[in-house]
């Protein structure tokens, strides 16, 4: 969904600054999710249209190992449906945009002699990373599968400091899923261009370190957010009232994203922490989903989340927290009452809290958030850590590691009250990510020049 949701805003944007362009965007059924469903359902944009793709019958179970394969699958339905576009419409037919997920449809676009671009909805750097991971394994000879219980440091052009192999996505570091990740950033390099969900002012330079041949060239055009969110949620909601009653910027906010949930133990320790901080705190707490209805199923929200913290807490933090479900987290990070953010790292909430100048606790679960975490505190200054190699993914026999609540109350106080300059440079950026976006900014221009390119 987050990937998505990015894609779409970029296509409202594309639209809206050229009145000749109009853009289908085609929806596979590997992976069939009722947020998506939900968020079509409430678009209403002009020039854009969704075809939703039907599911192949040699289609199988969702894994990493079954990804390629299953794009296999899908390749003839994206190629009918795009000839069905073609003969129906009198429009130049002017390229595919491509998910990273989906890279290897761009044979689709070379069968149709079509050019085939990316958006990346990560970051400049983690695209560095990502291409110099493929370029030790094929060029260094380096297996990466065999770095899960190192601590080994590299160089990496597109990050300014040495990287530990500690922070490394455990994607990377599985047989099972490197040599699906290893495949997607091959089909990469094969686009003619790639938009990235990031700006000038934030990466400069791991965006330099991209112009060095390694991936096709790029175009930072972000921040791409879905801000009209935050104007849909009700600003009488009960949590934008209870937000109203608190003082400016007092309120921790806590939000691990769409697959952010931990066990009774980690809860129980995070509430711990809370109590023990003393700030106020608005708490997205979200049970894991049924393992029945298998491994992408959806998060919900508990019935009485009393039943998994500490006895009586709820009576001793009254009047200073408040326990949610899901989180309007776009509207929440743009009230004055917040101060701080524990997030979990990934890249649109990074953005997010970066656009509405909130520091950031960093604790990453997984996929690429604990190199997001590295960034935000080592190389950008504008988050604190809580801890930054920890993960919720397990590779072998390992257990997921409980954090306690010592260390999250340490985060958590530096935040609120020792982060200043993580503070100070936020809003910095924060003013220099809306100038980005102005008629003649940095992202603003780059989005034309792309239009541009593409059009010919």
């Amino acid at each position: 969904m987050g990937h998505f949701a990015s894609m779409v805003e970029l296509a409202r944007l594309l639209v809206d600054l050229h009145s000749e362009l109009s853009i289908t965007v085609l929806i596979l059924k590997i992976n069939p999710d009722a947020q998506v469903a939900a968020y079509i359902h409430s678009l209403t944009a002009s020039r854009i249209k969704f075809i939703h793709l039907p599911q192949p019958e040699t289609q199988k179970d969702i894994s990493f190992s079954n990804h390629i394969s299953n794009l296999q699958a899908h390749a003839p339905l994206v190629k009918d449906a795009t000839n069905n576009i073609l003969h129906h419409s009198s429009s130049r037919f002017i390229g595919f945009v491509f998910d990273l997920f989906l890279t290897p449809f761009i044979d689709v676009g070379n069968q149709l002699g079509v050019p085939s671009y990316v958006f990346y909805a990560s970051s400049a750097a983690f695209l560095g990373f990502q291409s110099h991971a493929l370029a030790l394994q094929d060029e260094q000879n380096v297996n990466i599968v065999e770095l899960k219980d190192s601590d080994t440091e590299f160089t990496i052009p597109s990050y300014i400091n040495p990287v530990s192999s500690k922070l490394f996505p455990t994607i990377l570091l599985n047989p099972e899923s490197n040599s699906m990740a290893t495949t997607l950033v091959r089909w990469l390099r094969k686009a003619k261009g790639i938009m990235i969900n990031t700006f000038w002012e934030l990466e400069s330079h791991a965006i330099s370190s991209l112009s060095n041949g390694s991936v096709p060239p790029v175009y930072p055009v972000g921040p791409i957010l879905d801000l009209e969110r935050k104007s849909e949620v009700h600003q009488n909601s009960d949590i934008m009232k209870w937000l109203d009653e608190q003082p400016p910027s007092s309120v921790v906010f806590l939000c691990f994203g769409s697959g952010g949930n931990f066990n009774e133990d980690q809860v129980k320790e995070i509430a711990s922490a809370l109590e023990q901080s003393g700030h106020r705190f608005l708490w997205s707490l979200r049970q894991p989903p049924d393992p029945f209805k298998g491994p992408m199923a959806s998060q919900t929200d508990y019935d009485d989340a009393s039943e998994i913290l500490p006895e009586g807490f709820l009576d001793r933090t009254h009047g200073i927290g408040k326990i949610i479900g899901w989180a309007p987290q776009v509207a929440i990070l743009g009230h004055a009452a917040i101060g701080g953010f524990v997030s979990h790292c990934g890249w649109n909430s990074i953005l997010e809290s970066i656009w509405f100048g909130v520091p950031i606790a960093t604790w990453p679960l997984y996929a690429e958030q604990q190199l997001n975490a590295f960034k935000l505190v080592t190389e950008l200054g504008i988050a604190v850590e809580i801890k930054m190699d920890y993960r919720i993914e397990v590779i072998g026999n390992g257990e997921v590691e409980i954090l306690r609540a010592e260390t999250i109350e340490k985060g958590i106080r530096c935040m609120m009250d020792k982060g200043r300059d993580a503070r100070k440079r936020v809003k910095e950026i924060s003013e220099k990510i809306r100038r980005g976006l102005m008629d003649g900014g940095s992202s603003h221009s780059t989005i034309r020049d792309f239009i541009n390119d593409v059009m010919g």
